[in-house]
């Protein structure tokens, strides 16, 4: 395993245990593509790399599919786990938000939503959060005109509103946690800087290795770029890192897709055989970066 990928998974092995939040992210960016159901064996195979005990592995999949993210099917002694579609509808939106070019231009307008004090209130302050909505207040949240509303927050009373270059400014300092997040980007970045400068000079990554590559890439920018409202380059600050990290990100997502797909047609399996062939929009990701 080269040095960069090492120092990555150490870095990983010191923050807090993450292990369901990365199985979020391999069912997101590498089996929804490919039918969203895959056997427990695969994931056990990948988190093997991680240095991930398999009784982690199964405790996070119970959880998860307790909390209503996937569904389990039994097959003899084997079990295989598919994302229902509530977590389908999540993805959804944040496939679009992880891969997609950000909105380029700005309509100088916002979208509102006052939530009240229901019962699926917290369920919708998380669904915001990761759709990139902010909150000034609370009760109030507030996106860019034309962010996807999650099913969570359907109720929410929905208002749009006018907010020039000024207050608009104001409105987004008081709504997200911006220089959080740019610290995050350069964080990031920093991160993963020397696996570029590896696969830069021409160095082979095994397909394991690019496979454990693309899902700890993508697992640490999506918990960046989520909370991220991808506000419009007019109201944000000259030096933003945000476009050098989407830049780095689908760089080195396209290096790792090649070598990574072959991983997973060789141990990928669902309870009919070997994964499908992922969909064709899967190697349309970050296509902006080529244009």
């Amino acid at each position: 395993m080269p040095q960069p990928l090492v120092r990555i998974i150490d870095q990983l092995k010191r923050e807090p245990s993450r292990t369901g939040s990365i199985i979020i992210t391999i069912f997101g960016d590498a089996i929804v593509p490919r039918g969203g159901s895959v056997w427990l064996g695969t994931l056990l195979d990948f988190f093997e790399a991680l240095d991930v005990d398999a009784s982690v592995v199964r405790t996070a999949m119970s959880r998860l599919t307790a909390d209503g993210w996937f569904e389990r099917e039994k097959v003899g002694r084997n079990s295989f786990y598919r994302l229902v579609k509530k977590g389908r509808l999540t993805f959804d939106v944040a496939t679009k938000h992880i891969y997609d070019a950000p909105p380029s231009e700005w309509t100088g307008r916002f979208e509102l939503l006052l939530i009240g004090n229901g019962e699926d209130r917290e369920a919708a302050r998380e669904a915001l959060k990761n759709a990139g909505f902010g909150t000034p207040l609370p009760g109030v949240w507030v996106a860019p005109s034309g962010v996807p509303v999650p099913e969570e927050a359907s109720r929410a009373i929905r208002l749009e509103v006018s907010a020039e270059d000024d207050s608009g400014r104001r409105l987004l300092s008081a709504s997200w946690p911006l220089d959080r997040t740019a610290d995050a980007y350069l964080k990031f970045m920093k991160t993963f800087e020397p696996l570029r400068a590896f696969i830069g000079q021409r160095e082979q990554l095994s397909d394991a290795d690019a496979f454990t590559a693309r899902i700890l890439l993508i697992h640490h920018y999506r918990r960046v770029v989520l909370r991220d409202p991808l506000l419009p380059s007019t109201l944000l600050p000259t030096d933003w890192p945000g476009s050098a990290a989407r830049a780095l990100c689908g760089e080195l997502y396209r290096a790792l897709l090649p070598a990574s797909e072959q991983w997973l047609d060789r141990h990928g399996s669902n309870q009919d055989g070997p994964l499908p062939k992922a969909v064709s929009e899967l190697g349309r990701r970050f296509d902006m970066l080529q244009k």
